[in-house]
């Protein structure tokens, strides 16, 4: 933070009102200036729950993901008696990684000096040492399975998934009801020169769909497009997919409805017209003005059937390449003098050209920052 974190918060906050028709955006500073990735990183990032994996890589006792979060290596595993827990994956020995990708096991042995846990974290035998070694344990990240996913948080003190996101699960699973059956197709990524909160901000809006989007209005029944914010959460819901259109084949589709939520702060969940379906975008920062995105899709069968393939090629050489091709455009302009903020477009029906779950989330934001700056 700078000598004055207070004053700095103030300065990124000027002219944001919480009603979001009187309110401005974020100042441009918060997306460029590289002091705020590191405040992301230890006030957001590091306090909320992160998606990990699909719950089908933690369905058998012994299975493991590893992953990372703000910086900092974890692990899941669901142990013996079938219970998830995380850990940070790192020895109590040296601190070298214990784990790597995800699998099977049936201990966790150190591949530096094969110091070995059990599955509750539990230090088992640490050779040729001599000691007592009942009182080491990994330590522990909190970890919860929800709508058929597995997230974690590093903070302690954090409220249980379930409790923060009120009713999220229950409407993912009515519109989603198979998303826990669901196995892994495809992933792609994608490396954007843009700060991650104006990756996200992009993707709550479809204020610039009609203008940037034009195959995937055609897929969109545009007119029942609406936006509602909740807590942690938005959710953005539409008739899609009933007729032919030049986004992708939608000849056979079971499922005619666009519903995407996002859940604070990057993780948004996605369910496209077409055979059952479910996709993550995680949007991951990776440097105050670099965005790395994971785009995992869970289908019927690992292998998408031809109209599936469609639609992964319309998100990944289409839609993708518009939307980046905006951010990084946005994140240039930020970096000029020609802009600090710009005013929120709001329309108090809720509809598909609102931005206020863009200022829904900006809100979140500076709550995050204030929070930290109290402790």
């Amino acid at each position: 933070m700078t000598p004055d974190p207070t004053t700095a918060i103030d300065h990124i906050s000027a002219g944001y009102h919480p009603d979001p028709a009187r309110s401005m955006s974020l100042h441009a500073d918060a997306y460029t200036d590289p002091q705020w990735f590191e405040v992301d990183q230890k006030a957001i990032f590091a306090r909320t729950w992160q998606w990990l994996c699909h719950v089908e890589k933690l369905r058998e006792p012994g299975s493991y993901v590893t992953g990372t979060v703000a910086g900092m290596p974890v692990a899941a595993v669901r142990d013996e008696a079938g219970a998830l827990r995380g850990f940070y994956n790192v020895c109590k020995h040296r601190a070298h990684e214990l784990l790597s990708g995800s699998g099977v096991r049936r201990s966790i042995v150190c591949p530096y000096h094969a110091w070995s846990y059990d599955l509750s974290g539990r230090l088992r035998r640490a050779r040729n040492t001599g000691f007592d070694v009942s009182g080491i344990c990994l330590d522990q990240v909190q970890v919860a399975e929800f709508g058929g996913m597995i997230y974690v948080n590093l903070d302690p003190e954090a409220a249980p998934l379930g409790e923060q996101a009120g009713d999220l699960e229950a409407e993912i699973l009515a519109r989603a009801p198979d998303v826990a059956k669901l196995t892994l197709a495809r992933r792609l990524t994608y490396d954007i020169a843009s700060n991650w909160k104006n990756v996200v901000d992009n993707f709550l809006e479809c204020y610039h769909c009609h203008v940037a989007h034009k195959d995937f209005v055609s897929l969109v029944d545009m007119s029942t497009y609406e936006v509602t914010t909740h807590g942690i959460w938005s959710s953005h819901m539409a008739q899609a997919g009933k007729t032919d259109n030049s986004a992708y084949d939608v000849s056979g589709a079971t499922v005619t409805e666009h519903a995407v939520w996002w859940l604070w702060p990057n993780t948004c969940l996605l369910r496209y017209p077409g055979r059952g379906n479910f996709m993550v975008l995680q949007i991951i920062p990776d440097g105050p003005e670099r965005t790395r995105e994971t785009w995992d899709f869970y289908l019927e069968t690992d292998e998408p059937n031809e109209a599936e393939l469609d639609s992964i090629r319309y998100i990944d050489q289409v839609l993708q390449v518009e939307d980046i091709a905006l951010v990084e455009s946005v994140q240039r302009g930020m970096r000029t003098p020609a802009f600090t903020q710009g005013r929120i477009v709001y329309g108090p029906d809720g509809s598909g050209l609102s931005e206020h779950a863009v200022h829904h989330f900006h809100g979140l934001v500076l709550d995050a920052y204030r929070r930290e700056l109290a402790r």
